[in-house]
């Protein structure tokens, strides 16, 4: 007989490590994530069963006997860990020897109940296996030991074993079960005292719904609201990486929903679903606000006022180790590509298009028809602005309010949906309101290369230039502060589009300008937007491009309405200069504004100027450089260079031979021997000023070369804007 407690326990934990290893090379067979997600999949559930099990003594006296357990068992999983299941069994353990029906005088029953905890894990849907252990106490009877008298003695049992369980289905398992039993008397009946060997069969009953049955179709997510705002084809671009709509999912069950990937599909106008949002988890009962991204493609652009549409949220995500796909249908409106809120001033830069080529080649025609108009010192974005205004005038552009007004709408707290026209629309109509004009003014101008933006202030948009001039030179655009804007540092123009075919560039600078300085004591009241940083968030829409069929008018008669307006905007520019030089008398204003004179190709008053610096200091040798360069610009080259020859003779007289007044002189006296072809005396200018600072005369290396069968002679017409005046010396 086994009565050695270190033997037995010894024994069990043979048992245990030999059961551990088993399972252990089992595991190996399945991944662990698979494992995982079949547990979390067919989570165990509340379940109770019946089972047989029948017993070997390892040795001694009970060897002669047999050992057959019948229990019952609750096995109850826990909450946050499935795979452990706390469990309670109770059965009777009937022990007769061989051969016997009960009468022998060893021949007894034992009614036992234990506490225990298992583990189990599943390999598939239909396989499991696990490790159990317990403990417990037992009462036995022997009705024969004694005649006439039941004797019985309380006791103490240790259970430990594996369960391997085939599951035909979700409910109901069988396990078969091979354990190890140890027993101990509390009195001195202790000859079945020891460890037996069990091999067992149960059946068993889980509660719950199976997974996979049709009735557990899971659909655990569930919209607040089906009804989305509207989506907008202009934003096509914005949409892709920034949501048109929000919506908020709900969790309805009461297990944690994991690995939610979320998408947003329209049929028709999108070529896929458009991955949206990811969660890691969302609790039970938990909602979750989800931003719909949509890359729709160019569908989007060949509808026609509003369309209602039927899209679909796709939902991915795992519900207890099940992967699930919900479809959850939307109903939203599609507005055409001319439509837009104004909740974000910035929208307007979709509506931008300089690559249109409708607009590229209108303002071919303009800079080709006012070409031989163009003043080369005149800058050449507030000149660019001159000409398309007084082109669109001549082309017959007028304003027309749009009588709904959303824009004043928007301004004033109230969103409303606009209509903003292409730029290509408004040019074909022939009129439109201030954000169809702006949007025109600004796709034709930076068809053109040059920087725009855009001004808001309540009920209004217009239009800004950028003349690249840096703030502390703005006397270079306008002698007032107050007619130009400064951003980053840069001189930008404020044209109020509104005003064109009424009234003259100037005065749509100057009304403007006013605009903007109305607002100064509340500044938060207006905006400003670049269109490049505007369309860095809001792309330009697409294009179908067409030729739009459009006679632009002779270039004679554009000519003759683009000259008043230059000769107007001289005015605007150039009669307050000439007002405060006469009031200062000084000497550097009378050079600063024949300076201002020749740019707008006023020679005889930038003449007379100039003169006048010289008159009150013969010694001016900016003035005296500038008179050179007046001559340069009338192509008279042998006047040009007679003044700059003196000038350098007085400089060398003076010690400054090798300033930087002398060098820019030098590349100025280069220039004009190229226009006479006299190149040996192009190229020795041009060295002499190389030797003084190379870096600064780098751009007019090639008079170096010039003669040498280049074909760069006679180049005075392109090269006319290159001289430079010098404003102090």
């Amino acid at each position: 007989m086994i009565g050695n407690h270190e033997k037995s326990g010894l024994s069990i934990a043979r048992f245990t490590a030999a059961a551990m290893l088993a399972m252990g090379a089992l595991f190996r067979v399945v991944s662990q994530e698979t494992m995982a997600e079949l547990n979390e999949r067919y989570s165990f559930p509340l379940s109770v069963g019946a089972g047989y099990r029948d017993l070997q003594a390892f040795g001694g006296f009970p060897s002669g006997f047999s050992f057959r357990e019948i229990s019952s068992e609750l096995r109850v999983p826990l909450t946050s860990v499935p795979t452990l299941q706390p469990f309670i069994r109770a059965g009777t353990l009937s022990v007769l020897q061989a051969g016997s029906a009960g009468g022998e005088q060893f021949d007894h029953n034992e009614i036992w109940a234990s506490l225990g905890l298992g583990y189990s894990t599943r390999f598939s849907r239909n396989f499991e296996i696990g490790i159990d252990a317990a403990g417990g106490v037992y009462q036995s009877a022997f009705p024969n030991l004694s005649p006439g008298t039941t004797v019985g003695e309380l006791g103490y049992l240790l259970d430990t074993g594996a369960r391997i369980g085939l599951v035909p289905s979700y409910n109901l398992a069988v396990d078969l079960r091979p354990s190890l039993r140890y027993s101990r008397s509390l009195g001195l009946l202790d000859d079945f005292d020891g460890m037996y060997f069990g091999l067992g069969l149960s059946l068993s009953w889980r509660f719950g719904q199976d997974p996979d049955a049709a009735a557990a179709a899971v659909r655990a997510l569930r919209l607040e609201t089906q009804n989305l705002s509207p989506a907008f084809a202009a934003m096509q671009s914005y949409y892709s990486s920034r949501p048109f709509a929000k919506v908020t999912l709900v969790n309805g069950e009461g297990t944690e929903l994991r690995d939610l990937e979320i998408s947003f599909f329209q049929p028709g106008y999108m070529d896929a679903p458009t991955p949206s949002a990811n969660l890691l988890s969302l609790a039970p009962r938990g909602r979750a606000e989800v931003g719909l991204l949509a890359a729709f493609n160019q569908e989007v652009f060949r509808t026609e006022g509003t369309v209602p549409l039927a899209g679909e949220i796709i939902v991915r995500y795992r519900y207890r180790g099940r992967p699930i796909e919900q479809r959850m249908p939307v109903s939203y409106e599609l507005l055409d590509r001319t439509a837009i809120t104004w909740d974000d001033d910035r929208k307007v830069g979709a509506f931008i298009t300089p690559a249109d080529s409708a607009l590229r080649n209108y303002s071919s025609f303009v800079s080709a028809a006012l070409r031989n108009e163009t003043l080369p010192q005149l800058n050449p974005a507030m000149q660019a602005a001159a000409q398309v205004y007084s082109a669109l005038s001549s082309f017959g552009l007028t304003y027309q309010a749009d009588p709904s007004s959303p824009f004043v709408q928007a301004q004033t707290g109230a969103i409303a949906v606009d209509s903003v026209s292409l730029a290509r629309a408004t040019l074909a109509r022939g009129t439109g309101d201030c954000d169809d004009l702006t949007v025109l003014f600004a796709s034709i101008l930076e068809s053109m290369g040059h920087e725009t933006g855009f001004i808001t202030a309540p009920g209004h948009i217009y239009l800004a230039v950028n003349t690249k001039v840096r703030a502390r030179d703005f006397r270079e655009i306008h002698p007032d502060r107050a007619m130009t804007i400064v951003e980053d540092d840069q001189v930008w123009i404020p044209v109020e589009i509104t005003l064109v075919g009424k009234q003259a560039f100037a005065d749509a600078w100057r009304r403007g300008a006013e605009l903007w300085n109305l607002y100064d004591s509340n500044p938060e009241k207006r905006g400003f937007h670049t269109t490049a940083s505007a369309q860095t968030v809001y792309r330009p829409v697409g294009l179908r491009e067409t030729d739009l069929g459009l006679q632009y008018g002779a270039r004679t008669d554009l000519v003759a309405a683009y000259r008043p307006e230059l000769a107007r905007l001289g005015d605007f520019a150039l009669t307050e200069l000439a007002s405060q030089t006469a009031k200062s008398g000084d000497v550097r204003d009378w050079n600063a504004l024949g300076i201002a004179y020749a740019k707008y190709g006023r020679v005889k008053e930038a003449e007379s100027a100039f003169i006048r610096a010289l008159r009150i200091d013969a010694a001016f040798t900016s003035a005296q450089v500038n008179l050179g360069n007046l001559a340069y610009l009338q192509k008279d080259y042998r006047k040009a260079i007679g003044s700059w020859q003196g000038v350098i003779r007085n400089l060398e007289t003076q010690g400054k031979g090798k300033s930087l007044s002398a060098q820019m002189v030098l590349v100025n006296l280069s220039l004009a021997y190229n226009a006479m072809s006299d190149f040996t005396q192009a190229r020795s200018s041009f060295e002499r000023a190389a030797e003084i600072d190379p870096a600064r005369v780098r751009d007019f290396a090639y008079l170096a070369s010039v003669g040498a069968g280049s074909g760069s002679g006679g180049r005075a017409a392109e090269l006319s804007s290159s001289v430079q005046f010098l404003r102090d010396e």
